[in-house]
């Protein structure tokens, strides 16, 4: 049960906008106090009452025993009152820097397997390169080992595009922050 209950759950604000990722868990606790509505194949709002009483599909959801049946895990939930979207921010991590650079090298442009590429300062830390979007970009071994502590002018390799914080929107974070995607979030995450 505690597995089902870590199923994602795309949140909506008021205005139908994706919003984020929660958990099975806290998606129960949001329409049982009645903070947000949970939402069918359909698009249909459903309270926690209503929600209830709709039966767990075989194939197609997950469902959570309880006294007297089954509950159904809401994929979608609509809140009531929340208006806001978030404001995106983009944590520097290995993987954000790996989706940025399409996992290419951004000096010889290959692509080698993942374990293959490493993260490059183009600055060396040695010189005063901080860790930031601006000065890290993605590189296989053969570079990173060519270019070694020299800036890539010296080394004499251009890089294919200049390093930048990403602009990702909600959509593309909460998408880049889950490993389950279901049917049910398309409407929602291609519209925004």
């Amino acid at each position: 049960m505690s597995d089902v209950l870590t199923v994602p759950v795309l949140v909506l604000n008021r205005l139908y906008q994706p919003v984020q990722l929660t958990t099975a868990r806290r998606a129960f606790v949001l329409l049982y106090a009645g903070a947000a509505h949970a939402l069918d194949d359909l698009g249909e709002a459903y309270d926690f009452d209503r929600w209830r009483g709709l039966p767990v599909r075989d194939e197609l959801d997950d469902g959570i025993t309880i006294i007297g049946g089954s509950l159904r895990v809401p994929r979608v939930l609509h809140l009531s009152r929340y208006d806001r979207r978030p404001r995106v921010s983009v944590r520097l991590t290995r993987r954000n820097l790996m989706y940025r650079d399409a996992h290419q090298c951004q000096y010889c442009e290959s692509r080698p397997p993942q374990r293959d590429l490493n993260i490059d300062h183009v600055v060396p830390r040695s010189r005063g390169g901080p860790d930031s979007w601006e000065n890290l970009v993605v590189s296989c071994r053969n570079c990173n080992l060519r270019k070694g502590w020299r800036t890539p002018e010296e080394a004499n390799m251009r890089l294919v595009r200049r390093p930048m914080r990403p602009r990702w929107s909600t959509t593309a974070q909460i998408l880049l922050g889950s490993q389950t995607r279901f049917p049910e979030w398309e409407p929602f995450l291609k519209a925004s």
